[in-house]
């Protein structure tokens, strides 16, 4: 997989870590793994510690054309929560004020993603394969799509 500045690629400034918990609300999610000589399986259920929410809709995204992105957008009322089943892809997150590049490649280990945080994904393996558990149905009106907009709204909740 190519390397590529961030800045190249986003419009905001640089990540201040790599670990989801520098972002408010952002974490690590692990999926319990059972393995035994017929193979591994892992499974997440709505309310547990993998997927800490009521889930109402799931879907995978895959088959991202190299140098592609995915994202660029921030829900104003949904969670997700973000686990790559196969190959890997990096991940850009921020609250408005920190922010935090993170790369997704193991299958039992997700990400948090709570509703006002900005996501961006971007640097897909050729084979990547993720799934997104979502706390709500899909509603275009959920959704804010211009990082400057987004910017804006959050500073105006840090001022008040």
């Amino acid at each position: 997989m190519e390397k590529r500045d961030l800045a190249q690629i986003a419009p905001f400034p640089q990540a201040t870590g790599h670990e989801p918990s520098t972002v408010t609300g952002c974490r690590w999610l692990k999926v319990p793994s059972y393995v035994d000589s017929r193979g591994v399986l892992m499974a997440a259920e709505s309310g547990s510690d993998a997927i800490p929410f009521p889930i109402e809709r799931v879907f995978w995204i895959k088959d991202v054309p190299v140098g592609s992105r995915r994202g660029g957008h921030s829900h104003s009322t949904c969670a997700e929560a973000i686990f790559p089943l196969q190959g890997s892809c990096r991940i850009h997150v921020t609250d408005g004020r920190n922010h935090s590049d993170i790369l997704l490649d193991d299958a039992q280990k997700g990400i948090l993603i709570p509703p006002d945080i900005w996501c961006d994904l971007y640097d897909f393996s050729k084979d990547c394969i993720l799934v997104v558990a979502a706390s709500q149905r899909y509603d275009t009106d959920g959704y804010v799509h211009r990082y400057e907009d987004y910017q804006r709204i959050m500073a105006s909740r840090h001022h008040t």
